[in-house]
């Protein structure tokens, strides 16, 4: 079979290269992967800056859908040609997250190899079936981007109808978080650096949108939409560089998913924090308990992921300079065939 493999940190340095194809061992599924997509993180784990420790060689990517292709001994809850998607943490199943669960996920070293590969082994309780409606493509999108905005919203944020969310840009996760927040009847504010991609928010349902190039305070200008004391959650994934304006707009009491770090550090002063009693919760992707929860919800509201571009296997180091780029909306996507 196929694979990508690290062997030295760098876009420029990645390969191509021919590997055995993997046998089932007792309780394990060969799953044929059909479709990977990209997260911040790989870039991230391809040029070094995710953990420059990390034990090369390494297949990248977590997330990835695929059909089952061969079953070892023991296996009772997967035949061949079942549609299944790995779960990002392979062994963090239900309950909060450890270190020991956090260790396991996939794509970010030797140890737990990722999903850029044709064929790939996997014990079956860490797996979770393709909702019927979706394509490869599109359930490839879901193991990360959509679960880590499942869980900030509806895990951590308790989100209920009514209440108002602010997003921030059109990656992955923010995207989600404007489909997932539209179909549970919240009120969504987001932001961008575009107009264009200001009006595709608006299609997916955003009722306000703010380009942080022209108002630079997009934090009073959502507060200025939504009325004091309004904003419920922010979907927080810029880190240092806009959480202080996050915690200016959320309300006294309001709730923060705190998902990423894409802006550069920034002095940062916690006094907001505690005098509005603001709750600030890291999220780590998510358990597969909350993947099957997240699937049944999706599936019932027919949300389709929103996918940027598709790429073809040979050509995945453009998908990580487009992923660089910043001038995607939405998620991207590898196919493997």
């Amino acid at each position: 079979m196929k694979a990508y493999q690290i062997e030295q940190f760098g876009i420029e340095n990645l390969r191509c290269v021919e590997a055995d194809e993997p046998k089932p061992g007792p309780g394990e599924v060969v799953v044929r992967m059909r479709a990977a997509s990209l997260n911040y993180r790989d870039l991230m784990v391809v040029k070094g800056t995710y953990n420059p420790r990390m034990k090369l060689p390494a297949i990248p990517l977590s997330d990835g859908a695929g059909e089952v292709a061969a079953v070892g001994d023991g296996v009772d809850q997967w035949v061949v040609g079942d549609r299944v998607m790995p779960i990002f943490a392979q062994r963090w199943y239900d309950g909060g997250s450890t270190e020991s669960k956090r260790r396991t996920a996939l794509g970010a070293g030797a140890q737990w190899q990722g999903t850029l590969r044709q064929s790939a082994a996997f014990d079956q309780n860490s797996l979770v079936r393709v909702p019927e409606y979706l394509s490869f493509e599109q359930a490839a999108t879901l193991p990360c981007s959509a679960l880590t905005a499942w869980h900030s919203l509806f895990v951590s944020g308790g989100l209920k109808p009514g209440e108002t969310v602010l997003t921030l840009g059109t990656g992955g996760v923010s995207v989600f978080a404007v489909q997932l927040a539209k179909m549970a009847g919240a009120r969504v504010i987001s932001t961008s650096g575009s107009n264009e991609k200001l009006e595709r928010l608006r299609e997916l349902g955003a009722s306000h949108t703010i380009n942080y190039r022209e108002r630079e305070d997009w934090d009073r200008a959502a507060v200025e939409f939504a009325g004091k004391d309004r904003i419920d959650h922010v979907v927080e994934v810029g880190g240092a560089g806009t959480l202080a304006r996050s915690i200016n707009a959320v309300r006294v009491g309001g709730h923060v998913a705190l998902v990423g770090a894409l802006t550069e550090a920034a002095a940062f002063s916690p006094i907001n924090i505690f005098m509005k009693a603001v709750r600030v919760q890291g999220i780590f992707v998510g358990s597969k308990k909350m993947f099957v929860d997240m699937n049944r919800a999706i599936t019932a509201a027919k949300l389709r992921p929103v996918i940027d571009r598709i790429f073809e296997f040979e050509n995945f180091p453009e998908a990580l300079a487009h992923l660089e780029s910043g001038s995607h909306f939405g998620k991207i996507v590898v196919r493997i065939d």
